[in-house]
């Protein structure tokens, strides 16, 4: 039989090869899939690697898709590696989305371009908000974070189809469920007047210097990660699990309520029930196939984002459904968990130890010291 068995010290160098593997390997059955399904893989594999970065419009679009999973990812790193589990961060994002979209509908046309901060603001403040929640449940009743989170998503999308169906409809929106179109003064300005993306791409690289700056260099994250890696250790430090949590929580919430109120602000310019579009679920494997790490979550969001524009151009050009999106988001986060499992652990062929067969006329009393 097959057993798995405790390396006695992890390659530090497969650590860091082990997201390239997953990747291959994530390639590998996309082919095989391709095959099953009767389209050309090369054409398949085209879709999903070249055409998101072979103009520069296709760039801006790919840094449009990452600028939301970089800055949800940064606060999900923080939360996992502090071992608190908070797997809402879509919720957070909407949330975010909700505030910053609500600060947008009071501008008018003559509002300062200046109100962007505020909404940006509102952003962060809504999703720390939400996450507070969760903090609040596990801190007081000990429940659950991860269940907490994942059932605050659902609350967070009823709530958004009950303001865009209801208080917040356009009237004259020929009764589409939407809200007012942004005032011109409230979109997030853009780096480039032909292409939609903007200046969250700034923001987003700005934080991955502050998250590095935080996790690595400063004493606060140090208790954080002691938190995670050794509870037992960081509370004879003295280190407050009460206040990590709290700490983990509210970025990471405010992170994803930023990644909402630029979405809504900036290529969304209004509100609709499509604002979820998957970025909290999907920057969980982002941080993971990042290392937790700020750099490394910087290129695990493109990656991610190559996933998103190929999903949809499959959908155009290849005929494929939109569920193609989430196999290969899901076929990458598997072949990255067992590949992971190899690094930790070697699979070692085990025999089975044989139990001698009874004689005939034994007492079962000699049969059992036998065994």
């Amino acid at each position: 039989m097959l057993k798995l068995e405790a390396r006695p010290q992890p390659s530090k160098a497969m650590s860091f090869a082990s997201p390239l593997i997953a990747l291959a390997i994530t390639v590998v059955i996309g082919v095989c899939l391709f095959l099953l399904l009767g389209k050309d893989p090369l054409r398949g594999l085209q879709v999903f690697f070249i055409e998101p970065v072979k103009s520069a419009y296709a760039l801006s679009e790919l840094a449009v898709k990452a600028v939301p999973l970089v800055l949800i990812a940064l606060g999900l790193a923080v939360c996992f590696r502090s071992n608190v589990w908070n797997i809402g961060a879509e919720g957070q994002f909407i949330l975010g989305a909700l505030a910053g979209g609500w600060v947008a509908m009071q501008a008018g046309p003559d509002t300062s371009r200046w109100i962007v901060l505020p909404i940006l603001v509102a952003g962060v403040l809504g999703g720390m908000l939400w996450a507070a929640i969760t903090a609040l449940l596990r801190d007081r009743f000990n429940a659950n974070e991860i269940l907490v989170s994942l059932m605050l998503v659902y609350v967070a999308d009823m709530v958004l189809s009950y303001l865009v169906y209801g208080p917040w409809k356009d009237p004259q929106g020929y009764n589409f469920p939407q809200t007012i179109t942004f005032a011109a003064a409230t979109k997030i300005p853009k780096l480039f007047a032909s292409y939609r993306v903007n200046i969250g791409v700034l923001i987003a690289l700005a934080a991955v210097a502050a998250f590095w700056v935080l996790l690595f260099r400063t004493y606060r994250g140090f208790q954080l990660q002691v938190g995670g890696l050794a509870p037992a250790a960081a509370r004879y430090a003295g280190f407050s699990s009460r206040h990590a949590l709290w700490t983990a929580l509210l970025l990471s919430g405010g992170m994803a309520g930023l990644a909402g109120a630029l979405e809504a602000a900036g290529p969304l310019g209004q509100l609709t029930p499509h604002v979820p579009a998957g970025y909290g679920f999907a920057a969980i494997i982002v941080a993971f196939v990042g290392r937790l790490h700020p750099v490394g979550i910087v290129f695990s969001a493109v990656l991610m984002s190559m996933f998103y524009i190929g999903g949809e151009l499959a959908q155009s050009r290849l005929g494929l459904p939109k569920s193609i999106t989430g196999v290969f988001q899901g076929l990458l986060l598997f072949a990255l968990l067992g590949c992971d499992t190899l690094i930790h652990y070697r699979v070692r062929w085990a025999r089975v130890p044989k139990v001698a067969a009874p004689q005939p006329g034994a007492t079962s009393a000699a049969v059992v010291k036998e065994a």
